[in-house]
């Protein structure tokens, strides 16, 4: 199961009542803490942020914010960086704000509102969700707002928003269209191909835009020159291309390359090998060659972690790439002239919110590493350069922080939540190594009411060390009923804190919520997930070839027994698919 949206907001809310009140009614002579726990209403109330996005030039930046169902962008400028409400959906009424992105000269805005783009299936008939039932047809749009100042505008019903200076790109059934800024004249379909486009990315100069047309079994990667009306198809395949970035001079595309769908069958029971390449193509002509090619071995398969290789083309002439070459989900940069891939990330950790620094000489990232040992089950902010130099903490501590954003004078924009505060944006100032925080939608949040988990380890039946986080509130010696959490996903990590993504956040105030009334809470991070390693997320003997996962559930809910604060005869379980 993947996340579910924000935008499901009244419908989980919903579901979390009922679970709670099922397992409150099943849990009967809980000891209650001696003061009275928040509200499930309240507990669930918590800020969640969304989509941090920052201008490539000066110290703009843009996030977006759901409260109670109700997303709000917003924006904020250095040195004061003052929030400023730019729109907002002012009802819980199910419609996402996605797809936030900054103009290259950080004057302009563009989201998208509508739609379910985590949902678990596509869209049926082409429908977006109408949980509010509203009478009026929800569809997406796409909005945009100057960042000076002024009302939003919807410039077009769409998609998947890429800005020019002075262009609006953007897919709608399954094609890419075009809209002035100004909105003087009507949207206008770019171009007729054969596919389903998306992956829109402009060059430098804003002349030209690349993008993504899926065929099914295979995909293409095409670059449409504005001037000359014209698709260049660059070195096209039966294989799978995708994740276009542009050379800083326009001339080049480097894009990631698999092999096509189809052949004979995967075997069901064990794990195949799945091969792939980066590709660089000389736009005016399409052609090219492979740069870079994966081991032919388990650990060099493409990235099933969420995120994928995360592609970026960097100064002096340098591609960086994530790859699990080393069992770990870590950085690498190659030469576009070829070579070896240099590792720029070595350790037992994964790494993910990859973004390049304003210089571009850098990256930074988020990893699930630091001085601590329960690092392990957090996330911190670090910042590594092609020198060859080891990469440097931005953040350390027990919080977690997460969608770094890189701003032009070397400061860096991001999320930061800890145990028991929810998802606030701040700025960590690089000169002193201060955070200031930016929102304050955390002010209001009963955060007293929470507890810090605890990180725990017990082992499985067949050796395997697994991880939770373990949430015990007060409540007298009495011994107490216990709930497992299992995560769902399955390639999720769950932390000693808010989570990341939406869904998550929403399951972590449950658990507090449960703890809050004296249960303890146990979530299990159980194989298949993320965090530990590639032979954690692919065991030997899972899903249908030995449902190794399940021996991870069962070692929780054995160590539960055995402490002393829980009753063995009364654990009960809930959670994702």
């Amino acid at each position: 199961m993947s996340g579910l949206g924000a935008g499901e907001g009244g419908k989980v809310m919903k579901q979390m009542r009922v679970a709670l009140a099922a397992i409150t009614a099943v849990a009967c002579n809980v000891a209650m803490p001696a003061t009275a726990a928040p509200t499930l209403d309240a507990m669930l109330s918590y800020p969640f942020v969304d989509e941090l996005v920052a201008a490539d030039s000066g110290t703009r930046i843009g996030w977006l914010t759901t409260v109670k169902g109700v997303r709000t962008v917003w924006i904020a400028a250095g040195p004061a960086f003052t929030p400023r409400r730019v729109a907002s959906t002012n009802a819980d009424d199910g419609q996402e704000l996605t797809g936030l992105t900054f103009s290259p000269d950080g004057d302009r805005m563009a989201w998208v509102r509508g739609g379910a783009h985590d949902a678990n299936w596509p869209a049926e008939g082409g429908l977006q969700p109408n949980p509010a039932n509203a009478t009026e047809q929800p569809k997406l749009e796409v909005w945009t707002a100057l960042v000076a100042g002024g009302a939003a505008v919807k410039l077009a019903e769409g998609d998947k928003p890429a800005l020019s200076a002075t262009r609006l790109a953007y897919v709608a059934d399954g094609a890419v269209w075009l809209a002035p800024l100004d909105g003087k004249a009507k949207p206008a379909k770019l171009f007729f191909d054969r596919g389903k486009d998306g992956d829109l990315a402009w060059s430098p100069d804003g002349t030209r835009l690349a993008f993504t047309s899926h065929r099914g079994d295979h995909a293409f990667i095409g670059v449409y020159t504005i001037v000359a009306k014209s698709v260049t198809w660059l070195m096209p395949s039966t294989g799978q291309d995708g994740d276009p970035v542009w050379s800083p001079d326009g001339t080049r595309l480097a894009f990631v390359h698999q092999p096509g769908d189809g052949g004979a069958p995967e075997p069901m029971l064990t794990e195949t090998i799945h091969p792939w390449s980066i590709r660089v193509a000389d736009v005016a002509t399409g052609t090219g060659r492979d740069v870079w090619h994966s081991p032919n071995t388990m650990n060099g398969s493409f990235p099933e972690v969420p995120g994928g290789p995360f592609l970026r083309w960097l100064a002096g002439d340098t591609l960086t790439f994530r790859a699990e070459m080393d069992g770990w989900a870590h950085l690498y940069a190659v030469p576009v002239a070829g070579g070896e891939a240099k590792l720029l990330t070595p350790g037992n950790f994964i790494v993910e919110n990859v973004r390049p620094t304003v210089d571009r000489h850098g990256l930074l990232y988020t990893a699930n590493t630091g001085t601590d040992a329960s690092d392990d089950d957090r996330r911190h902010v670090f910042r590594v350069g092609l020198d060859g130099s080891a990469p440097v903490a931005i953040t350390t501590g027990t919080g977690l922080e997460f969608l770094p954003a890189p701003l032009a004078n070397g400061d860096v924009a991001m999320v930061t939540v800890t145990a028991k505060v929810p998802a606030a944006v701040a700025v960590a100032t690089m000169q002193n190594g201060h955070i200031e925080p930016v929102d304050h939608a955390v002010d209001a949040y009963p955060a007293d009411g929470l507890v810090v988990p605890q990180r725990v380890t017990f082992t499985a039946a067949d050796g395997t060390l697994v991880h939770g986080q373990l949430f015990v509130a007060p409540g007298g010696a009495a011994k107490k009923p216990v709930v497992i959490f299992v995560h769902g996903g399955p390639p999720r990590q769950m932390l000693l804190g808010w989570s990341y993504m939406d869904y998550y956040a929403n399951a972590y105030a449950v658990n507090q919520a449960l703890a809050a009334r004296g249960f303890v809470v146990l979530s299990v991070n159980y194989r298949l997930g993320i965090g530990y390693g590639r032979a954690f997320q692919h065991p030997a003997k899972a899903g249908p070839a030995g449902a190794a996962e399940y021996q991870d559930v069962v070692a929780g809910a054995k160590y539960l027994q055995a402490l002393p604060a829980v009753d063995p005869a009364r654990i009960g379980i809930w959670g994702g698919s």
